[in-house]
């Protein structure tokens, strides 16, 4: 395709750079604007209480009636996590390959959505027409199944984005990388190569997934006598069809718990992507019937989470099953970067109750390390390379690969969340900035919870709250009740008997204060209490809990 009237293609990233998650990018050409991937990613330390972050799509609200649809790589949550809820906001049609159609449907029953959201299942090597863009999906492997590289044609040149992809010539279900076409869209020259960035610190090659079923059969050669317990992520399909295939090898039946995994592997299996050997999947009513040393289990929690079955176990919360002496715990994952004290804490817990706990080699990761990078790169022969999937650390670390494999440095671009970036054969620069930003999930309240409630919140976390309740009389403003003074997370009150005695003694003066000079405002009146108060309290204690005066009127 020649670009006739010299518009250029424009890659807006609207989330997803400098952070592991929240996977969203635009591509526009004039009237047409296609998004790739709409993931969510999981609250940082100091957002109290916020269950999940979806992306700001402000960008793609104002500009509804170019927006074509979205189309997916494959189907984990940092990749399709937000779209229920940005489906509600814009109702465009999904194209994915057919796992990953499987998993969205899921999450758009529970959201009470399927009915009004066009879905299309894409095949390996099938392209769609989308208004100026003609997308083709390529084979790629990652650590779930039916995952896609994106070829984006487009007016202005190709761009070819990898999605999340690893190179594994020995694939456990289905075909391996289609390095081939990689090939031949190269061949016929590509613009931009927007390629996975997670492990690009990491020399060498990322090990076949195949390498854990072997590691598998020995732990389960080794470990005849005992119940054996494996946490693992619930999308890693292939993980969980190797558990199987050892458990059935050495005669044990197998029970998955934890809600999404059995979500996941419920819709593989319907969809054909894990065959289980009739008999070896029981309930967990079952397990009663069979002796530990039969007995495999599948878990959630591989991460530390607090409300997954691994940690519920550890810490004696789950209603069924109890973690015994003699039990093998198998890690088969690697702590996201964040997550190490939780897992290192759940690690420490089984072992207290006496399991043996496995956590090497139990895993190999879902992404490219640098020399896949560099094939990548050698076999799509990009102009300019645009680094995505990573914090910062890891985009500079492909940006180098990059230049090392002849890219100029004024062909590399490491983006930001809202970079507008216009390129053509000629040239690439970064034109503009549009609105990103964070929207936080709390309960069913999206974006609600802003700056100032989350500030609030890390207020009360940190200092507590002092609530000083009066009663003043009607015109003449006299006190007739109180000051009482309630603390919640500031002074355990019996101890700190003197301290409230001093306390409300500080809020009269400062009422006195007050009438003395006339002030009838309640609002004066308020802040008159609260910055007294406040004042003491910090000479006395040192801290600076929330002070809220309530003043009711007789």
């Amino acid at each position: 395709m020649k670009n006739i009237n010299n518009s250029k293609l424009k890659i807006i990233p609207l989330g997803g750079l400098e952070q592991i998650g929240m996977n969203i990018t635009a591509f526009e050409f004039e009237d047409s604007i296609i998004v790739v991937d709409c993931g969510l990613s999981f609250p940082e330390d100091d957002m109290l209480g916020i269950d999940l972050v979806i992306p700001d799509i402000t960008y793609l609200k104002n500009n509804i009636q170019k927006v074509k649809g979205f189309v997916i790589t494959h189907g984990h949550e940092d990749h399709i996590g937000a779209l229920p809820y940005v489906l509600k906001e814009i109702n465009v049609p999904i194209y994915a390959t057919k796992l990953t159609i499987g998993i969205i449907d899921n999450k758009l029953k529970e959201h009470n959505l399927l009915k009004t959201t066009k879905r299309k299942v894409i095949k390996h090597g099938q392209a769609i027409n989308l208004g100026a863009f003609r997308i083709e999906f390529i084979k790629t492997n990652h650590s779930i199944a039916d995952a896609s590289a994106l070829a984006i044609y487009s007016p202005a040149g190709t761009v070819v984005h990898t999605g999340d992809f690893k190179v594994d010539y020995t694939p456990v279900f289905g075909d391996a990388i289609d390095l081939q076409r990689f090939g031949e869209i190269g061949k016929k020259g590509v613009l931009a190569l927007m390629c996975d960035s997670t492990n690009a610190e990491r020399p060498g090659f990322t090990m076949s997934e195949r390498t854990v079923g072997k590691t598998f059969d020995n732990i389960f050669a080794e470990h005849k006598n005992t119940r054996i317990i494996i946490a693992t992520f619930a999308s890693n399909v292939d993980r969980v069809q190797q558990i199987i295939n050892s458990a059935y090898k050495y005669g044990r039946k197998v029970v998955v718990e934890g809600r999404s995994m059995v979500s996941i592997i419920t819709i593989a299996s319907e969809l054909g992507y894990i065959s289980i050997p009739e008999h070896t999947l029981i309930d967990l009513e079952q397990m009663k019937n069979y002796p530990d040393e039969q007995m495999v289990l599948i878990t959630t929690g591989s991460q530390g989470e607090s409300m997954a079955a691994l940690s519920r176990m550890a810490y004696d919360m789950h209603r069924k099953i109890s973690i015994k002496p003699g039990d093998t715990v198998i890690f088969s994952s690697n702590p996201i970067p964040g997550n190490e004290k939780a897992v290192s804490k759940v690690i420490n817990e089984l072992s207290m109750k006496g399991a043996d706990v496995i956590f090497q080699d139990a895993h190999v990761s879902g992404h490219a390390c640098q020399e896949e990078i560099k094939l990548i790169y050698s076999l799509v022969r990009p102009k300019y390379a645009i680094p995505v999937h990573g914090e910062y650390r890891h985009l500079k670390a492909q940006a180098g690969i990059a230049g090392n494999l002849g890219i100029s440095k004024e062909n590399i671009f490491i983006l930001s969340s809202g970079d507008v970036l216009e390129l053509d054969d000629k040239q690439a620069k970064v034109v503009d900035k549009v609105q990103t930003g964070a929207i936080l999930v709390d309960g069913l309240g999206v974006g609600d919870v802003g700056n100032i409630v989350l500030r609030d919140r890390q207020h009360l976390a940190e200092d507590g709250i002092l609530i000083v309740v009066l009663t003043l009389e009607k015109y003449s403003n006299q006190l007739l009740a109180g000051p009482d003074i309630v603390s919640r997370g500031f002074v355990y009150v019996r101890e700190s008997e003197i301290l409230m005695e001093e306390a409300r003694r500080v809020v009269e003066e400062s009422l006195d204060h007050c009438s003395d000079k006339n002030i009838t405002d309640w609002g004066k009146i308020k802040s008159s209490i609260k910055d007294s108060l406040s004042d003491y309290l910090w000479k006395k204690t040192k801290r600076n809990p929330m002070i809220l005066p309530i003043i009711m009127e007789v």
